[in-house]
């Protein structure tokens, strides 16, 4: 027996919004929430997040079902692009150029922070467990950097990549007033030129300055202490 069947007409399925969409509305929540954040502290209104970021309340509270959450996607994220922008300096620049442009893109990193602490500050159970979280993408971040400036012969062989970001986040902490980050771009370069390999020359002692009118002992490393690393997810 030979069986016919009636031709069936194919069901159009609707085409699914762009996963980019859904990525963008994201970002720029997170960008808002900062800012939100900044000014308000951790007490922003949501519903205004959501507004100024152009999506409605759902979409916000698909992403971030709660307060806690949004403040700690907002720390993640900055994390996120220090982290990655190792890559791309690498891919980009020289190595000795990658390192500096990172440890620049670093200052305002720790700018960020210090403007977001508040909020991060009142997570329930704190903070301190997010900050853990974030010590293995910064440090793998300038590890690499360091060691790709070492085998390029930029960098000593007995630099300890770590000592560079302590003696950022200890002008940031030490240096008074609001022009802090001003400093802290100048000393990048500083710290480049005593980190490139000693040649035949004779270097300064690292704790003191001489001049015709004083000599000075500069402070070591114990300024940075403890307090001002934890909450760049360092200890």
């Amino acid at each position: 027996m030979q069986l016919f069947c009636m031709p069936t007409k194919k069901q159009k399925i609707a085409p699914r919004k762009p996963r980019t969409d859904a990525q963008r509305n994201r970002e720029r929540v997170l960008e808002v929430a900062k800012e939100a954040f900044t000014r308000s502290g951790a007490n922003a209104s949501l519903d205004d997040i959501a507004k100024e970021a152009g999506v409605g309340p759902g979409t916000l509270y698909r992403h971030f079902p709660t307060r806690d959450a949004l403040i700690e996607a907002v720390y993640r994220s900055e994390v996120e692009k220090v982290a990655a922008a190792e890559k791309k300096f690498s891919a980009s620049l020289p190595p000795i150029e990658a390192l500096r442009a990172w440890m620049l893109l670093f200052v305002d990193y720790i700018a960020t922070k210090q403007i977001i602490a508040p909020a991060l500050n009142t997570l329930v159970g704190g903070p301190s467990k997010l900050y853990e979280g974030s010590r293995a993408q910064i440090k793998g971040a300038i590890d690499s950097l360091v060691m790709r400036a070492i085998k390029s012969g930029d960098i000593r062989k007995d630099l300890e990549p770590f000592d560079l970001l302590r003696a950022l986040i200890g002008v940031s902490h030490v240096a008074s007033g609001p022009d802090w980050q001003q400093s802290a771009r100048r000393l990048v370069d500083i710290l480049i030129t005593g980190s490139r390999p000693i040649k035949s020359r004779r270097s300064p002692s690292p704790k003191r300055v001489t001049s015709n009118f004083r000599e000075a002992r500069l402070p070591g490393p114990e300024v940075v202490n403890r307090s001002m690393l934890s909450p760049y997810g360092f200890t």
